[in-house]
This record gives structure tokens, C-alpha cells and sequence, in this order.
């Protein structure tokens, strides 16, 4: 495909990353684990501000797994604080932005003063749409799609859905990220192949890509490399490519 077409094709409207190997890239430094999760708080900083330039409206961040609860617990505190320290640093400068976070995840078992942070950041930037900010803490695919499917039941049983008009577009809106596309490109860092429990409903049809390089070293200008091989693909839904046969 020509470099012509594929710069006419649009840039992905949702971009979702698994944020991999702050751990390999502390322990190859002979640093502690905490040490490379630190570097790559930075790294988030730098892919914030400058995805929208490339323009990305949504893009959501893989930050803490339901099944990263197995860590250590001086790790997951050392998660929980710098989670609390990003948003309180960066709260102020997104919003005036105009990006809107959203915190995607089970609310389940965080501690009180994460939960208040939560609730202060999306408060704070419920009204903005310059950009969406979605950071998936304490998160898995799985459990959303189950905690979704019993508010469905329960909403039933109440009288208040139909299960009859349920169809793939409504079950959407019950999903966290209802204000949010489905996923155009999913990438993941530090050159592990597989997604890992994240976004599996709306990553149903997303372009992969897996890199090499951990976290803590990831560019901008790699999301725009990304971004770029994006356009090249041929995008087919289950059906044929429109120049088949």
C-alpha cells in the first residue's frame, strides 16, 4: 500500500497500551522493581501530553491488573502511591486541557484515600471532551464483563431493561467505558505477545502490536510509528478486503 493512502487514512480514534517491563528495566540497572514503575510514571507523562497531537481522542493506559494483587505488598503500595501521586501532580494541568479521566476497574478492596482520589480526579473533569484519559486500575476484562452482566441482571429483575432489546450496542453502555469507542490499536510494550486480560470486549477488533522495548524507554514518536503502521492495515471486520476477489 502506498505511503499516500495510507496518510489518508484517519489516525486510530481509540489507542489502548499494556504498559510492560518496569520491572526488567529496574532489575537490568540493578534497581528495585519500584524504580522502573517510577520511570515509567514519567514515560506516562510523556505519552499523555502528546498523543493528542497525533490525533488520538481516547487512549487508555493498563496500570493495575486484578491479578496483580498476587505482588508483593510493599510493590502494590508503592503502585497505589504513585497512581495517588500522578493524579495529584497532574490533575490541575489536565483539566485544564480539557481531557476527562475516567478510571476504569472494580472500586472493590482499594483503599480509602484511592478511592477518594478516584472520585476527586473524574469529578474534576467530568465535563471536559478535549481528550479522554482512561487509566485502568485494579482491572481485568474478565470481572468487567461479569460486573457488567450482573448490573444487566439486576436492572432486569427491577423491571428496568428488557432482556429481549439487549443487543452487542447496549451491553456496551453498561461496560466501563461507555464514553469510549472500541479499541482501534492495541499496543503492549517490552515484547511480550499476548493481551492479558484487558479490554477483551472492546478490543474485539483492534489492530495489534507488540514492541520491544519496555515501558520505561517508550517514545512518543514510536506511538507515532505506531500510529503510521496502523494506517497501513486493511481493517476488515470479519469481511473482505475491498480490494478481493
Amino acid at each position: 500500500m502506498s505511503d499516500d493512502v495510507s496518510a489518508d487514512r484517519p489516525a486510530p480514534a481509540h489507542i489502548a497500551i499494556i504498559m510492560d517491563g518496569n520491572g526488567r528495566w529496574a532489575r537490568r540497572r540493578g534497581q528495585p522493581r519500584a524504580f522502573g514503575h517510577r520511570k515509567g510514571v514519567e514515560t506516562v507523562r510523556r505519552i499523555v501530553e502528546g498523543t493528542g497531537d497525533l490525533g488520538v481522542k481516547h487512549l487508555t493506559l493498563f496500570s493495575f491488573s486484578t491479578e496483580n494483587w498476587r505482588r508483593p505488598a510493599d510493590e502494590i503500595g508503592a503502585l497505589f502511591e504513585l497512581m495517588k501521586h500522578y493524579i495529584a501532580a497532574d490533575l490541575d494541568g489536565l483539566a485544564r486541557r480539557g481531557v476527562k479521566i475516567r478510571i476504569l476497574g472494580s472500586r472493590e478492596g482499594l483503599r480509602e484515600d484511592v478511592s477518594d482520589m478516584i472520585r476527586r480526579a473524574e469529578a474534576r473533569t467530568a465535563d471536559n471532551t478535549a481528550f479522554h484519559l482512561n487509566i485502568a486500575f485494579n482491572y481485568g476484562g474478565r470481572d468487567e464483563i461479569v460486573r457488567a452482566s450482573r448490573a444487566i441482571a439486576e436492572a432486569a429483575q427491577k423491571g428496568e431493561l428488557d432482556p429481549a432489546r439487549l443487543d452487542e450496542g447496549a451491553f456496551g453502555t453498561w461496560l466501563d467505558t461507555a464514553e469510549s469507542p472500541d479499541v482501534d490499536l492495541m499496543i503492549r510494550t517490552s515484547g511480550e505477545q499476548r493481551i492479558s486480560n484487558f479490554l477483551l470486549w472492546q478490543a474485539a477488533y483492534a489492530e495489534l502490536m507488540f514492541v520491544d522495548t519496555l515501558w520505561p524507554d517508550f517514545t512518543i514518536d514510536q506511538l507515532a510509528d505506531a500510529i503510521d503502521a496502523y494506517k497501513t492495515r486493511s481493517r476488515r471486520y470479519g469481511g473482505l478486503d475491498a480490494g478481493a476477489a
